[in-house]
């Protein structure tokens, strides 16, 4: 029976476990399938709580079978299975439904991963495919359990969407420390000029780049705006750079929040030294002869000439994955959207 404290991960691995896959295996024996609790959702990251109840949380599980078998599977599963389980009803309507139904979303693996990334990753990942995925459509591919991959197709598309190809990490980075050295300088002239929101805005701003750089280092897809404070405080060196980010956004004066990101940009160089990509002695340097501090030049320099693939070396300084261009959740929850985004830079 579930409690406060069962995850919908726990409550989807049960159902199938107990329900679903024995159904299967009644219905349709020697079917092969993969059967996991993917897509979006905050049990997929295995952050959902009581809270998550409220709506959308449930009996849901992702079944994928061949694309012939999907609407039979179905409407079989439909059929059988029982009202409840665990306590929980079966059919429920999410957000925006008005009529209750099962959520055992049956699909292929192809269309799955194009209703999430817009592509197939099995059949190769093109420079515009990468840049065209946001963190979180990533991860509701690659974060949430498999439970069954009986001819190991699923198993294949989340591995190939492990992390960026070397060449198009330094790029992505670039972006980021091309992004802070735009604005960085700013920061520091709006807080001199009586605009303490503005400083205040670009600050937090500036911020939210250095996170994600911060991902970026250590490989980590982030995920969308509720949750990417949540994980970045458990990336590996969160507990370091944390009190950073906290000085940069409680500072009461521009001193304070230039001297904080310093620090935090010093931090994320330090790893970035380490990590073998750049070998730069200082983060920030003066900009021109203003009390302002803004990237050192050397490190957008440093992480681009490496790259050898000419089709990164042709795309436009600066622009970077598409969440590096926008944060407009109409734009990045639509697949052909990204896509559209980023090719255009290709005509």
């Amino acid at each position: 029976m579930i409690d406060d404290t069962t995850t919908g991960i726990a409550l989807a691995r049960a159902y199938h476990r107990q329900i679903v896959g024995p159904l299967l295996a009644s219905r349709f024996p020697g079917l092969p399938y993969a059967a996991g609790r993917l897509g979006p959702g905050s049990d997929v990251l295995g952050l959902d709580d009581a809270r998550s109840r409220d709506h959308d949380w449930g009996l849901r599980l992702q079944l994928f079978v061949a694309d012939d078998a999907i609407e039979e599977v179905s409407a079989s599963l439909d059929q059988a299975l029982p009202d409840t389980f665990d306590g929980l009803p079966t059919r429920f309507a999410l957000t925006g439904e008005t009529r209750p139904r099962h959520h055992v979303d049956v699909n292929s693996v192809p269309r799955f991963l194009r209703s999430r990334l817009g592509f197939d990753p099995r059949a190769g990942v093109s420079t515009s495919d990468w840049l065209s995925l946001t963190g979180q459509a990533v991860l509701e591919v690659v974060a949430g359990p498999v439970f069954v991959d009986a001819d190991g197709e699923l198993g294949r598309a989340r591995q190939a969407l492990d992390w960026y190809p070397d060449d198009i990490w330094r790029y992505v980075l670039a972006c980021d420390w091309a992004r802070l050295a735009e604005e960085l300088p700013l920061m520091g002239r709006a807080a001199e000029l009586g605009d303490d929101a503005g400083a205040r805005i670009i600050g937090a701003r500036l911020t939210q780049v250095a996170m994600h750089l911060a991902f970026l280092l250590e490989r980590r897809w982030p995920p969308y705006a509720k949750w990417f404070g949540t994980l970045f405080a458990a990336l590996p060196r969160a507990g370091e750079l944390q009190p950073h980010v906290d000085a940069v956004l409680a500072a009461g004066d521009a001193d304070a929040r230039q001297l904080g990101l310093a620090a935090l940009l010093e931090r994320l160089l330090t790893q970035q030294n380490e990590l073998g990509l750049t070998d730069v002695a200082r983060a920030t340097v003066p900009f021109w002869d203003r009390p302002f501090l803004h990237p050192d030049p050397a490190i957008v320099t440093q992480l681009l000439d490496p790259i050898t693939d000419e089709e990164v070396r042709r795309l436009p300084p600066g622009r970077g994955s598409v969440e590096q261009r926008t944060d407009n959740p109409a734009l990045l929850t639509d697949p052909q959207a990204r896509r559209r985004t980023v090719q255009a830079d290709e005509t």
